[in-house]
């Protein structure tokens, strides 16, 4: 009976998502088009996130070669700074979440309705085309995920720094975060790096799908 609550959620989630394509689709508008459309939702959203994780790391080096100043309103930046890449990394998650359910909801039906062709040649067709759709999006979500992977240790540093600073807010304690932030100038490199080859797999897919 646990696990009634999360069953029952699931089973609500499908129940509207089905509601949801069959009148999308009675407006014209088939799950190829809204996977497309929430695939480019998706890469949007992680431009986004990659433009706010390196602002987010610029204030935080801004901090840790403090020369003088208000410390008090440098503070202020970082925590705003932060705050804003929790909520982008947010945003991202539930885009990528989107994309898979709409992209499993689309090629669930698509390998389905190719059994229902009486043309062998336009079956090998549809199936030709199904299979190299759906290794295309395969790539785009491991790229994806493994980009999203990268969000929650970034974050942890940001948040570490963040509470860091709100408690030492002096020179001194400060100049101890330099070590720290180099290790973080590296993780954002490489969640930034990702995030690239994630939206170039959206270029890839958005192409391909249209």
């Amino acid at each position: 009976m646990k696990h009634f609550p999360a069953l029952f959620a699931l089973l609500l989630l499908a129940s509207c998502s089905t509601a949801y394509y069959a009148a999308m689709d009675k407006l014209g508008y088939e799950k190829r088009h809204i996977l497309v459309k929430r695939v480019k939702g998706a890469k949007i959203s992680q431009e986004k996130a990659k433009d706010q994780f390196a602002s987010a790391l610029d204030e935080f080096i801004a901090v840790s070669n403090y020369q003088g100043g208000d410390l008090e309103a440098m503070y202020r930046k970082v925590e705003k700074a932060y705050a804003r890449s929790e909520s982008r990394a947010n945003e991202v998650r539930s885009k990528n979440d989107s994309v898979a359910r709409t992209g499993k909801a689309l090629f669930k039906e698509w390998k389905k309705e190719i059994k229902e062709f009486s043309d062998p040649e336009l079956a090998a067709s549809s199936r030709q085309r199904y299979e190299a759709s759906e290794e295309r999006f395969d790539e785009l979500s491991l790229a994806m995920r493994n980009a999203e992977s990268k969000l929650n240790p970034v974050l942890k540093k940001f948040r570490d720094q963040t509470l860091f600073l709100k408690h030492n807010l002096n020179a001194k304690a400060i100049n101890t975060l330099e070590t720290r932030v180099t290790q973080i100038k590296i993780d954002v490199a490489r969640l930034i790096r990702d995030m690239e080859r994630s939206i170039e797999e959206a270029n890839r897919f958005i192409s391909q799908m249209q």
